[in-house]
């Protein structure tokens, strides 16, 4: 296992008003974009209480019999829970992905207005969440959870801006509802692991940035550009950031989606937090100027965020095999 040490952003001088904190945070967070894509934030100001909150969730959702837990199953729209062995990336470039992963998550994503003219017409991601009938307070907890790391997210959209020469606005449009998703997961142990076997396979995440608060129990790796991988060291009172592949389609591949795995513990059940802030599902987004040139052409097409989820959904798990799926990420 390589060691390497991760970024630390901290936001303290940026929230406080500090002169420059915000182009200082910029080429810190532009350097790490096109290198690891993984970092740390301190001081991201999300109450330690709230967090704790949530991973106290996840350990009792994941409590609950297979009955219960059966009774939400994922659907169409991505939300609900999904079992162990159900999911395979199986079009990762990092890794020939050929057994299903060991872990349990469940997802939650945007709640949308019921006279959204999507929902009204059930396009496919915009239905409703599916919540375990005996745990009420589960419901309050992750809307209040995800509240705060959407707030996070849009307060650092204007950093994203300066990190690639656009002005400090220029993310704001594309986020004004935007497709958050909530995966709280559980990785049971595994005593003795197989060959090309994976809590969760290697992969990059779909969409903009992911937040993840730290686990107690380790497993995260994440690959370097050297094609080795590196466990991120636990940092106390940090949230662990890293990049998906929208970004880094939407950058030209300036921006690097940061591909990471998860290894299960061996005689320890691990469970885990990811909140991914992403794009609204709609607008296109076309190449960003500053990341196309003669010398470097755009190598994807304008495209929303819909559109590219939508294929990587279908392409991911099994219970989008009655769709047709895409060749490639690249309609339009």
């Amino acid at each position: 296992m390589s060691e390497v040490e991760f970024p630390v952003l901290d936001l303290k001088p940026y929230f406080n008003g500090e002169e420059d904190a915000d182009i200082k945070l910029a080429k810190q967070l532009k350097e790490v974009c096109e290198t690891i894509g993984f970092f740390f934030l301190k001081n991201h100001q999300v109450p330690q209480s709230i967090i704790e909150g949530m991973f106290s969730k996840t350990r009792a959702f994941h409590d609950l019999s297979m009955e219960e837990k059966l009774a939400i199953s994922i659907n169409k729209n991505q939300r609900g829970y999904i079992k162990p062995g159900a999911t395979l990336v199986s079009h990762s470039t990092y890794n020939k992905n050929t057994k299903y992963d060991s872990n349990e998550t469940l997802v939650f994503a945007t709640d949308y207005d019921s006279e959204d003219e999507f929902v009204k017409s059930g396009k496919r991601f915009y239905g409703e969440n599916q919540w375990p009938e005996n745990m009420p307070e589960l419901k309050p907890a992750v809307q209040e959870f995800m509240s705060e790391i959407e707030q996070l997210g849009k307060k650092l959209l204007p950093i994203w801006a300066l990190a690639l020469g656009l002005d400090t606005d220029y993310f704001i449009p594309y986020f004004h509802k935007p497709h958050n998703y909530l995966r709280l997961a559980h990785y049971p142990p595994v005593p003795e692991l197989g060959e090309n076997e994976f809590g969760l396979g290697p992969h990059a995440d779909t969409g903009f940035m992911t937040f993840l608060p730290q686990a107690d129990v380790e497993g995260l790796e994440v690959l370097l550009t050297d094609g080795s991988w590196i466990r991120p060291p636990k940092m106390d009172d940090a949230i662990l950031v890293n990049t998906g592949q929208f970004l880094e389609r939407w950058t030209n591949e300036k921006f690097r989606a940061s591909p990471h795995r998860v290894i299960p513990p061996k005689n320890r059940h691990r469970f885990s937090i990811a909140a991914f802030i992403n794009p609204s599902f709609e607008p296109i987004c076309h190449p960003i100027e500053s990341c196309v040139s003669d010398d470097n052409p755009s190598k994807y097409p304008s495209q929303s965020y819909w559109e590219f989820y939508n294929w990587y959904m279908v392409n991911t798990y099994p219970h989008y095999e009655e769709f047709d799926a895409p060749k490639e990420a690249s309609s339009t």
